[in-house]
């Protein structure tokens, strides 16, 4: 291993672990706002404010907080990770999400990404598959004081038709082909931001322009865990 590696990775190891006070953790916060996604092109305001307020390392596993905020996904137990904050920002600036809408989360995880739209939508209804995550998120999410984030346990290929249409569908694992019944929860001029693929996987936006028309929009390679089925609630 080179030196500089070794550097690295001593610092890294070192940060996970070290006590980290709140003005650092905003300071990091910041930095992370200004360098991994504002200057990678994330513009939206709302998006860019929501992840300024988000605290990313109440959601990470418990000793990594001083991890939190590089630029990267991290593990959150259970086979799962919490999202590259880059992604989080480019999933959400490409939703569109206006203060007044209703959005779907399909795959609650950490629940970092919930906490975001949360910030952005008038309510958030997000599905998990696994239930100790799932309860996690529940707890946290109280605790935030996120009221409009609404978690259920459950099959996220069955979306949560009770609260349909949407104004706008994230899923944050990845299907083999998008599903038909997320689509169908879409309101007419809403948007479905997906990973598809197995191996090969692509960020896709899913514009309803019509009742029975929609159009494809492909963004960039991505790399989730896959999405799997559940049972329902």
């Amino acid at each position: 291993m080179k030196l500089a590696h070794l550097v690295v990775l001593v610092v890294a190891m070192g940060c996970a672990s070290a006590p980290t006070s709140p003005e650092t953790l905003a300071m990091h916060r910041e930095a992370m706002v200004r360098t991994q996604i504002e200057a990678r092109g994330v513009k939206d305001p709302r998006v860019l404010d929501a992840l300024r307020r988000v605290p990313r390392e109440r959601f990470v596993a418990a000793g990594a907080e001083g991890l939190a905020y590089q630029d990267s996904p991290l593990a959150i137990g259970h086979g799962q990770t919490i999202s590259q904050p880059y992604i989080v920002a480019v999933m959400s600036e490409a939703a569109r999400i206006a203060p007044e809408h209703v959005v779907l989360e399909i795959g609650t995880g950490s629940a970092y990404q919930a906490a975001v739209l949360g910030e952005l939508a008038r309510e958030v209804y997000t599905i998990e598959v696994i239930p100790a995550l799932a309860t996690r998120a529940e707890t946290l999410l109280r605790e935030l004081g996120y009221a409009n984030v609404h978690t259920r346990l459950g099959d996220g290929y069955a979306g949560w038709p009770e609260h349909a249409p949407f104004d706008a569908i994230v899923v944050t694992a990845a299907p083999p082909t998008v599903p038909e019944a997320l689509k169908q929860q879409l309101k007419v001029g809403g948007r479905l931001v997906v990973p598809v693929g197995v191996g090969d996987q692509e960020l896709l936006v899913i514009h309803r322009t019509a009742e029975d028309t929609f159009r494809e929009e492909r963004l960039m390679p991505v790399r989730f865990v896959p999405m799997v089925p559940g049972r329902q609630p």
